[in-house]
């Protein structure tokens, strides 16, 4: 057997994903299982958007597109950028991916190599180290406390920074965390950063899902110097409920733009031809499908965090972006793999353990489901906890 590259046997496999298949493989037998694994919003995407893509379908607008993206999504993403974000991009500067995760992905490698080093707040979304671990970089994480809201502070950003230092990813509003940095505190991140000329890749996909008037900040909006570091990753999977569609964007300096167009030309050559159609219509159409799916992620969030913060031994640091929750449960002993192991099986709850965001005391929850699937499911973790005995 040829022996695999090395970059391929050091990678963790998805556990979201994993939580999330097994949860439905359970499901496919009969059993009733409360899920709150997946991170995508359970409302279907908007008919408009599902029209504008069958439009194109029967058109026959099939076949390939600009490796970077129809020339009119590109302009319309500059355009949206710069009235809702106050940036200023060229469609030029605009590059469409498979997906923001394909976006971050394509961000890394184009900007890390061999020596280089990332920082990384933790908790964090999964798959960012793994990325950096791709592009044979060395991820560096940074633990961030509780107290603070999960949210990084300058010192400890200095303190984690060294030479080789050559990008930190910050994520707000944050998965699995929730935290949103205000102007403020990204503006002191920024400050730092310009000090030692460090890249930040700042990922804006919850943008849109923000609560109690929780005031959403593009990084790059901050100075013109913020802006020549910054590389913005946004998309449409989460505002949109279009996770399937595969679609996100990066907005970027021109040189990091033309490199990233340059490996995309060689790796999945354009995003899908028609769902870029859909997202076209997206960001043209009417938006108020987006206010009706926050609010109904706003009563969940309530119910969620009325309910966790009650349960004797465990703690929780309220979101105030995205859609997940992370409750500690430190207190009863286990690690997050094996309680989040033993609430599958006894309880049939599928969470996810905190250790694949870089927390073993955390467990996520999504609330993006059913709120009948949340007070069944958090009855059930309630009873659960009981059973342990913090």
């Amino acid at each position: 057997m040829q022996q695999l590259a090395q970059r391929a046997t050091t990678l963790t496999p998805s556990l979201t994903l994993a939580i999330d298949a097994k949860a439905k493989k359970l499901k496919a037998e009969g059993v009733d299982v409360c899920g709150f694994g997946a991170g995508e919003p359970d409302f279907d995407t908007p008919q408009y958007i599902k029209d504008a893509a069958a439009q194109a379908l029967a058109a026959g607008f099939t076949k390939y597109t600009p490796s970077s993206g129809i020339p009119e999504l590109r302009a319309a993403i500059a355009e949206k950028l710069k009235n809702e974000n106050g940036l200023d991009y060229k469609a030029s500067q605009v590059i469409v991916n498979c997906g923001a995760k394909h976006s971050c992905f394509n961000v890394i490698l184009a900007t890390c190599q061999t020596g280089d080093e990332v920082i990384i707040p933790a908790p964090y979304w999964l798959s960012y180290p793994e990325m950096v671990k791709l592009a044979d970089a060395s991820p560096v994480i940074v633990e961030t406390k509780e107290e603070n809201g999960f949210k990084l502070t300058p010192d400890e950003f200095r303190d984690a920074m060294t030479p080789a230092t050559k990008l930190i990813i910050l994520n707000s509003p944050g998965n699995p965390t929730g935290s949103v940095y205000s102007r403020e505190e990204l503006q002191a991140l920024a400050e730092v950063a310009l000090e030692e000329d460090i890249l930040m890749l700042s990922d804006e996909i919850y943008e849109k899902i923000v609560y109690d008037g929780t005031e959403f900040v593009s990084l790059a909006s901050l100075s013109s110097e913020i802006y020549d570091l910054t590389i913005t990753v946004n998309g449409f999977s989460k505002a949109y409920a279009m996770t399937g569609w595969r679609l996100g964007y990066i907005a970027a300096p021109e040189h990091i733009a033309a490199a990233i167009d340059s490996i995309q030309s060689h790796s999945t050559s354009n995003p899908t031809s028609f769902a870029q159609k859909g997202a076209l219509a997206g960001l043209k159409g009417d938006q108020s499908f987006i206010g009706e799916m926050v609010k109904a992620f706003t009563e969940r969030r309530a119910h969620m965090y009325d309910r966790l913060t009650k349960i004797p031994g465990v703690t929780c640091v309220k979101p105030m972006g995205a859609f997940y929750m992370l409750p500690n449960i430190s207190k009863f002993g286990l690690s997050s793999t094996a309680f989040c192991s033993k609430l599958l099986d006894e309880q049939k709850v599928a969470a996810v353990p905190g250790i694949a965001f870089g927390s073993d005391a955390h467990m996520r929850l999504s609330y993006a489901c059913s709120m009948e699937n949340i007070q069944k499911g958090l009855d059930r973790i309630e009873a659960f906890c009981k059973s342990l005995k913090a």
